[in-house]
């Protein structure tokens, strides 16, 4: 589907197809309705490494961002991309059709499935028992009384649920394999959901707070583990997002933004930070 042929396809609704990786691949996002993705995806992306053949499932993916990040960077990723609305996963599926994705589509497939089902409903949606090497996900993070949007798409794709961890990570557990990894963002209160979602299906957690700025406080937080580990947990040193001016990005996040390296874990590897893929 060419780009000009998207266009005419939906014209009732405004989109953007905004390119990610300084142009490597594009996304089709909602322009007034819906979740739009940008620097979280990236940097929930970037959690994911490895050099081989790895399967990824992207829980509450919206129109594909993070998951087409992985499969850009990772020739070895084959991800899939999990939606329950309809609207989204219809977005998703036009990114991997646009001919900018070409290098990535056949290695990136789209479920629309509800990530809280659980047991035989789950498996029965698509998500199948102990199959994915890696599950990331970025989850709704606005609590009740947080200022609501009138777009009731993205109200809904925003909100946070009761024991909404403890279903979305019971999800992951059940699909990863063994020694699989959990990769996620959140905002920095929701932390003590985590770990208790996290229980003993994932130990060696690695927690790092991100910072908008210098002096700054944390307005998000990395979380990476592993099913099954016995490691004990981990506080990271911070990711500042922007430099001393403010507004460029410091030289680890620009990194880490256009997929040019990988946030590794410290239990995994003793190289630095910032490496290359």
């Amino acid at each position: 589907m060419s780009t000009s042929d998207l266009i005419k396809s939906k014209p009732q609704v405004d989109f953007t197809i905004d390119a990610f990786h300084r142009g490597r691949f594009h996304v089709v996002q909602p322009k007034n309705e819906g979740h739009r993705s940008g620097v979280d995806a990236m940097l929930l992306a970037s959690l994911v490494s490895g050099d081989g053949p790895a399967s990824v499932a992207d829980l509450g993916s919206g129109a594909g961002a993070a998951g087409l990040a992985v499969a850009s960077r990772l020739g070895g990723a084959h991800v899939l991309l999990v939606e329950k609305f309809p609207v989204m996963a219809d977005y998703a599926r036009r990114s991997i059709a646009l001919p900018e994705n070409a290098f990535l589509a056949d290695r990136v497939d789209v479920l629309e499935a509800d990530v809280s089902l659980t047991g035989k409903a789950r498996v029965a949606a698509g998500l199948e028992d102990e199959v994915h090497d890696h599950v990331i996900m970025n989850p709704p993070f606005n609590h009740a009384g947080d200022r609501r949007t009138p777009d009731n798409l993205k109200a809904e794709a925003h909100a946070m649920t009761d024991g909404l961890f403890e279903a979305w990570l019971k999800t992951a557990g059940a699909i990863m394999k063994s020694g699989g990894q959990l990769s996620l963002i959140a905002r920095p209160e929701s932390i003590a959901d985590i770990l208790a979602a996290c229980g003993k299906r994932f130990g060696g957690v690695e927690i790092t707070p991100v910072h908008p700025r210098p002096g700054e406080d944390a307005t998000r937080i990395l979380v990476t583990a592993i099913k099954g580990s016995k490691a004990r947990l981990i506080f990271r040193a911070p990711l500042v997002v922007h430099g001393p001016d403010g507004h460029s990005f410091s030289a680890d996040v620009d990194d880490l933004n256009n997929g040019r390296s990988a946030y590794l874990r410290r239990t995994v590897s003793r190289s630095p930070r910032r490496s290359a893929v």
